[in-house]
């Protein structure tokens, strides 16, 4: 029988907006999508979010205010939702809500010879404030409870992944393109494994929004009719993160408008639709490497996330992966733009219950742990 519903919302690295879903969940964790809203952040808000990233004057002032905006566009979505429905707020079991992360150095700066390293991430919400907003009981901070515990903090949703994608006797992996892709590898036997493989759409966006002031490239037509410049991919495939082996983790600190200069200095004169087309391949082999070097074994691709929609990209997938089916997570019974939201739904769920919900084998953490902070109604 299912239980009570539960609302997830997510900001990801793609600064768009915010993607809300209220689902069904039962005593087992299995979910069910009622209904799903979305509000986009205005290209001035994206602005303030993407400065964020970077060290600036009067940031903790900045980061709280936008903390505050971050809470009221959550709100909306809450709203949207319930009005949606026609299901009250005081019959929801809780909100789980991302938060927007501006900044993900796990396990850096802090280490001696006393103690490891824990470093931080930073999710920017007012969760309070939601909760004020709402009525309704609100989840937040899902990876510092990782971190403490020595993990990653990320990727969070590979336990969530294994519920609704896993198969019997097959491994699947699920490949989550926001503004970085990360990856669930759900094996045959039951064991799961993610990580970030690195760069999704946010290089993409970027480049698209700065030379055509669209903020993607709709389909990625504007990449299919540019031409993959070989030594610049190859300059891009050299990023030291990309060699590395999971447990890994990363965002905007690394894979930002900064890195994209520097490596595209030497190429001054490549055409802009030749830099998106380098930069969608890039995407894609980044995403296929991982697969073949860490999960040979996989029979097939779930893709979800922004990424999912671009045709383009999801072509160069299947071609970077022969022999693996290539598929979009709609054929699996959930929208590419839900399958996160739903995820923060699940973990609040697992919080309010006292269930771990991460993974050792994911974050390299010391163990499961119970993810997010509860702020009461």
């Amino acid at each position: 029988m299912l239980s009570r519903p539960f609302i997830g919302l997510m900001s990801g690295t793609s600064l768009d907006g915010v993607d809300g879903v209220l689902a069904l969940i039962d005593a087992q964790g299995q979910t069910q999508v009622l209904a799903h809203a979305f509000t986009p952040f205005d290209a001035a808000f994206r602005e303030t979010l993407m400065a964020l990233n970077d060290s600036g004057a009067d940031e903790l002032h900045r980061a709280a205010l936008a903390g505050n905006v971050v809470a009221r566009h959550y709100a909306r979505v809450v709203l949207d939702l319930l009005k949606q429905t026609g299901i009250a707020a005081a019959e929801i079991g809780a909100v789980g809500a991302h938060g927007q992360t501006v900044r993900h150095r796990p396990l850096e700066f802090d280490g001696n010879t006393q103690h490891a390293a824990v470093g931080y991430t930073v999710q920017l919400i007012n969760a309070a404030l939601l909760a004020e907003l709402t009525g309704i009981d609100v989840v937040a901070d899902f990876r510092n409870r990782d971190l403490a515990a020595g993990g990653q903090g990320a990727p969070l949703v590979p336990a969530f992944h294994q519920s609704v994608f896993a198969q019997t006797a097959k491994c699947v992996a699920v490949l989550n393109i926001g503004g970085i892709s990360n990856i669930s590898v759900l094996q045959a036997d039951g064991a799961v494994q993610g990580w970030d493989c690195g760069p999704g759409n946010a290089l993409m966006d970027f480049w698209c929004q700065s030379q055509t002031g669209q903020p993607y490239d709709s389909g990625g037509a504007w990449a299919a009719s540019g031409e993959i410049c070989a030594r610049l991919l190859q300059r891009f495939l050299a990023d030291d993160f990309l060699k590395r082996s999971p447990p890994k983790s990363t965002g905007r600190d690394l894979f930002n408008p900064h890195w994209l200069a520097a490596h595209l200095k030497p190429f001054a004169t490549l055409s802009p639709a030749d830099v998106q087309a380098t930069l969608t391949e890039f995407t894609a082999q980044a995403c296929a490497l991982d697969v073949q070097r860490f999960s040979p074994q996989a029979q097939s691709v779930i893709v979800c996330g922004g990424g999912a929609l671009n045709g383009h990209l999801m072509h160069r997938l299947a071609v970077n992966l022969p022999g693996v089916v290539v598929v979009n997570s709609d054929t699996r019974g959930l929208p590419p733009l839900q399958v996160e939201a739903t995820a923060f739904a699940w973990l609040a769920f697992k919080a309010i219950r006292r269930e771990t919900a991460s993974l050792q084998s994911v974050t390299g953490a010391q163990g499961a742990r119970v993810l997010g902070a509860i702020y009461p109604r």
